[in-house]
């Protein structure tokens, strides 16, 4: 048996060390260990990878990433009442399990990495920040980022969002800007049952890996062309785009666009286009 089965039952631990999943903190716990496997084995060969986990709650997939040879993992969550079960996995383990007592949305893992290969993220990620956290690393600087792969569980509903192709009623910003720098794909859904407490909705597990080479254009010109185009999705681009502040025919001509489109029939590389045009000033 290895130190990480020697650990107590994650359900004897979240009872010990009151960890009630909070609603306000979009906690729902995975305690399944052939689930928790299964996302583990999804992530791809762990042995010497350094796995950055957000949002880890008692530990189940923290558990499960050790146990599939991960050389170490940096564990962020907010909940102190889960540090503390943390760290008696961190002491089965030793040197291979940092615990960091932080808000993922403040907190840069990079100067923990430093002097590593890339990194690769792997997290039940709560749903209440899930989509901006995906933002943020999508748009991180410099571009290849400082992960290999990121395999991250999201609603359902998000999940089509990322990989939605043009045309689709699910293609949006998030589909642009994902698909951009990331190829992105679903792994398999995981039923409401699967949590603790159960969400409402069932869940997805999606990889996105990054392009090495994906089209050049400013993620933050790519973001605010993206945020005009959706904001009004059932316009034509000629007036939705309005909302940037300029004339949008010339930005659609320069980007070979008929103004007569909608925002959701436009592939990723003609956004490419158009932001590159507006920074352009055109």
């Amino acid at each position: 048996m290895s130190a990480i089965d020697d650990l107590p039952p994650l359900r004897e631990v979240i009872k010990r060390h009151e960890l009630r999943a909070k609603k306000s903190l979009g906690q729902n716990f995975l305690l399944d260990l052939n689930l928790t496997a299964r996302i583990a084995r999804a992530a791809g060969p762990l042995d010497g990878v350094t796995v950055v986990e957000v949002g880890p709650g008692p530990g189940g997939l923290t558990r499960a990433l050790l146990a599939n040879g991960a050389g170490r993992v940096v564990a962020i969550e907010r909940d102190d009442r889960a540090i503390a079960a943390l760290s008696e996995i961190a002491a089965q383990v030793p040197g291979r399990l940092d615990v960091v007592a932080a808000d993922a949305m403040d907190f840069d893992p990079q100067p923990l990495l430093a002097g590593s290969a890339p990194a690769r993220i792997v997290a039940n990620l709560p749903y209440n920040i899930a989509t901006a956290l995906l933002v943020g690393w999508l748009t991180t600087e410099p571009w290849p980022p400082w992960f290999d792969r990121l395999v991250l569980m999201f609603q359902r509903e998000v999940a089509e969002r990322i990989t939605a192709p043009p045309g689709s009623k699910t293609y949006g910003r998030l589909s642009v800007l994902a698909q951009w720098r990331t190829e992105a794909r679903i792994l398999f859904d995981i039923a409401p049952s699967a949590f603790v407490p159960p969400p409402k909705v069932t869940s997805s597990l999606v990889e996105l890996v990054p392009r090495r080479e994906p089209l050049p254009c400013s993620s933050l010109t790519l973001q605010k062309v993206t945020e005009a185009a959706f904001g009004q999705r059932r316009k034509m681009l000629r007036q939705s785009l309005k909302s940037l502040g300029r004339d949008p025919l010339p930005l659609l001509e320069a980007a070979g666009i008929t103004p007569t489109e909608r925002a959701e029939n436009i592939p990723v590389d003609g956004f490419v286009r158009l932001a590159r045009a507006f920074a352009d000033g055109r």
